[in-house]
């Protein structure tokens, strides 16, 4: 089954990031030079994604406006010869279609997808949390497309977290079918430890068919009071399976101010044009 469009939640207060976040989304904060948002927008064209949704508060539109050309700053660049920096401006407004919808209400993460109900329409559609950078050879959606396409059946992106991760994450209970995909048998959202089926955390990539909407519009609000996308998820698996897909590659959660800093690092150290100058002034400096 074909993949077309995907969803980002990225209207959330942001308060983790305060005082920043008092003027600037957070989603908007960067790793390095580029918004974190830019990644999630990135990967999903990567993997042949054709419309990203964009669920935004109305305060928000920086957001939206990020991924449209800007006139302006298009001029500046091309009468000052930059034709490199001007190619890179383009490639970011060109990736993939944008469009936004807006979220007036923070109820949760599954309230936050359920706006986009109208927007994906009937067929299946990926979800990202911005908040969740996944580095890999090839696009961490990408390959659970193709587990989708396999089992025609959500797919919920999971990784090993420590004991003390669990409490405050989704947790599901997995029946192994092959060496990455296990089926899920069970999902709880932020388990006591002692009550966790395993410490297969959710990690901020879904793969969901459009009953999921159906499911998010009969569930009452679960843990602390917010509709759950986990909870809507288990309403659609006891009907039609779903599925966990242990993915390979470096991931951060950037929705913490100490994640964001090592995304940071991890991408200097990355980048050709910083790397060497970056690693240098770590061994040479001493910040502890």
């Amino acid at each position: 089954m074909n993949v077309r469009k995907a969803v980002i939640p990225a209207a959330g207060f942001g308060t983790r990031f305060l005082p920043a976040t008092r003027t600037i989304p957070k989603v908007m904060i960067p790793v390095l030079d580029r918004p974190t948002i830019h990644f999630a927008v990135e990967e999903a064209a990567e993997a042949g994604i054709e419309q990203v949704i964009l669920v935004v508060s109305r305060d928000h539109r920086a957001t939206g406006d990020y991924f449209d050309h800007i006139p302006a700053l298009d001029a500046f660049l091309k009468e000052r010869g930059n034709e490199k920096l001007l190619e890179e401006m383009n490639k970011i407004s060109d990736m993939v279609e944008t469009v936004s919808v807006y979220q007036d209400e923070q109820r949760g993460l599954g309230h936050a997808v359920l706006m986009a109900k109208d927007a994906v329409g009937d067929e299946p559609f990926a979800v990202f949390l911005p908040d969740d950078i996944i580095w890999s050879e090839s696009p961490t959606i990408g390959s659970m497309i193709e587990v989708f396409s396999e089992y025609e059946a959500p797919v919920i992106a999971v990784k090993e977290v420590p004991d003390e991760a669990v409490p405050n994450l989704g947790i599901v209970d997995p029946r192994p079918v092959s060496e990455l995909v296990s089926e899920i048998v069970a999902m709880v959202e932020k388990p006591k430890l002692e009550d966790a089926p395993s410490n297969l955390a959710i990690i901020g990539r879904y793969v969901l068919t459009p009953d999921v909407f159906d499911a998010l519009e009969e569930i009452q609000p679960g843990a602390i009071g917010e509709l759950q996308l986990t909870d809507a998820i288990d309403v659609v698996r006891r009907t039609r399976r779903a599925y966990a897909y242990r993915f390979p590659g470096t991931h951060f959660d950037v929705g913490v101010p100490a994640g964001l800093l090592k995304a940071s690092v991890y991408a200097a150290l990355h980048r050709d044009d910083m790397a060497e100058d970056f690693r240098k002034w770590l061994n040479e400096t001493s910040l502890a």
